[in-house]
């Protein structure tokens, strides 16, 4: 008897639909699986195997053959393990799941017949239910991320022996009920509150957040860079439902889902160490997975010791920068994940450290402050908006008791100038002013004659490029937003060309 099972595979973020085909006939005891499998799925075969035998279910003699279709499609992982043990139990006529076409299947067994958790569960719930399937089973451990796919018939499966008898009507699996949308307090660690003075680069924090711009702070170790970046999050705007559903799906593929956290509530906050490879701040391998990135998207991308990154690591943002998407091109195929991150990032101003500290003396040559300095492209610094340069506070600063402005007061300007931006690009796809593109800036920005001068000014005195005017433009019209401002005028351009020139 000819069986088909539905599963699923994803090519990036993308759900391919599989039909898992199993033939028996008759002939020599064995199970042979085709349709482009790799290694881990021809080792299936032993895992079903020693599953059913767990699971106290005989399939007999017979020749077993199980496609996975469309045949052109690499496969891999264990998601097909209980998908193809459904498919011979079917085939096989010991089991009746009524209208197959209408079930989806997925999930890696063990030995015993348990069901394993499995990656990129939501994406696929998200995609299969939108496909018209009344019933989903999933790995028990994957329930949380797929009960926030409303709309969805899901169940999840602990043993594939519980999964026999809920066909066999003995015991019913328990419906997934949609958890909904649920944001816990903000659980941020790091707040402005604690930052004293450095008001310029708690200005340009605001400004970051605000139109979604990227940053670079520059200063002598202990300034408090890192903490400043660490803050970012906190005074970003809140997710919605959808940047949630979003930014889950990117670590449901990613593996990196906790099973008690369904849902990405918070904006991520990447910080990958200097000695990463490209690889793993962009994503690729043979199957390829989401980079730092991707998990860092609607979120912050911090990358301290800036200059201390392979230089051809670096040179690889440029296209994520300007796209907001990474493309991974492979013999097998081209996979897509989303980016949309903001750059923020810290370096020391020369190698020792101590340039422009007004108590410790710099120790490096001229030759190495220039080495280390360009260790960072021209291009890369070119797609970086804020430059700030970030001094040590004195002791009265550090010690006083006076409350600085917290996160949350910060936010909420912050929102405001987002509410703007909204109502300003209404259905378009933009969210933030940083995503403009040039017509977009000749059409909101429009500079009077004091600022054009200004600009002139600042492009030929500082050779500065093309790109590096527009995203003047960008910072100007979000520091209008911040202030109410309908208009961009020359105050506003003023202030976003001192960030530029640092």
């Amino acid at each position: 008897m000819l069986a088909k099972i539905y599963t699923a595979t994803l090519i990036g973020l993308e759900t391919e639909l599989i039909e898992v085909e199993v033939d028996v006939a008759r002939g020599e005891r064995n199970i042979q699986i085709v349709g482009l499998p790799d290694p881990g799925i021809k080792e299936a075969k032993e895992r079903i195997l020693s599953a059913f035998r767990n699971s106290n279910v005989s399939l007999g003699t017979g020749r077993k053959i199980i496609n996975l279709a469309p045949a052109d499609i690499p496969k891999s992982g264990p998601s097909y393990d209980l998908p193809m043990a459904i498919g011979l139990l079917v085939a096989k006529q010991v089991l009746d799941i009524g209208d197959s076409r209408r079930k989806f299947f997925v999930g890696e067994l063990a030995l015993d017949g348990k069901v394993r958790s499995v990656n990129g569960v939501l994406a696929m719930v998200e995609a299969i239910s939108k496909m018209g399937f009344d019933e989903i089973f999933v790995p028990h451990e994957n329930v949380k991320e797929a009960s926030m796919i409303p709309d969805a018939n899901v169940y999840g499966v602990e043993s594939l022996s519980s999964l026999i008898e809920h066909f066999k009507g003995s015991r019913e699996l328990e419906k997934v009920i949609y958890s909904g949308f649920e944001r816990p307090e903000n659980l941020y660690n790091y707040d402005l509150a604690q930052v004293k003075g450095q008001s310029k680069a708690r200005r340009a924090l605001e400004i970051a957040a605000a139109g979604g711009h990227n940053l670079l702070l520059s200063g002598v170790p202990g300034s408090g860079k890192t903490y400043m970046a660490r803050c970012l999050p906190g005074i970003l705007p809140e997710m919605n439902i959808d940047e949630s559903i979003e930014a889950t799906r990117v670590y449901s593929v990613a593996g990196k889902l906790r099973g008690e956290i369904p849902l990405i509530t918070e904006r991520p906050f990447r910080a990958p160490h200097h000695t990463a490879s490209t690889v793993s701040l962009v994503g690729g391998g043979s199957n390829p997975k989401p980079g730092e990135v991707s998990l860092a998207h609607l979120g912050v991308l911090f990358l301290d010791e800036f200059p201390e990154f392979e230089r051809r690591t670096l040179e690889v943002l440029r296209q994520p920068i300007e796209d907001g998407v990474v493309i991974i091109s492979r013999a097998s195929g081209t996979v897509q994940y989303p980016a949309l991150f903001q750059l923020v990032a810290a370096m020391n101003p020369c190698r020792c450290g101590f340039l422009g500290d007004p108590k410790k003396p710099c120790t490096c040559t001229q030759y190495q402050r220039q080495q280390y300095q360009k260790r960072i492209s021209g291009p890369i610094l070119d797609r970086i908006d804020l430059k700030v340069q970030v001094f040590k506070v004195n002791y009265d600063e550090i010690s006083s008791t006076l409350p600085s402005e917290s996160s949350k007061t910060v936010r909420k300007r912050v929102q405001k100038a987002r509410n703007f931006q909204q109502s300003r690009f209404g259905k378009n796809s933009l969210n933030t002013n940083s995503r403009m593109n040039n017509f977009e800036v000749r059409k909101y920005v429009s500079p009077d004659k004091k600022s054009v001068e200004m600009l002139r000014q600042a492009v030929e005195g500082h050779d500065l490029s093309a790109r590096g005017y527009f995203r003047i433009l960008k910072v100007a019209r979000t520091i209008a937003d911040l202030d109410g401002e309908e208009k961009v005028g020359f105050m506003h351009i003023a202030e976003a060309l001192s960030f530029r020139m640092n």
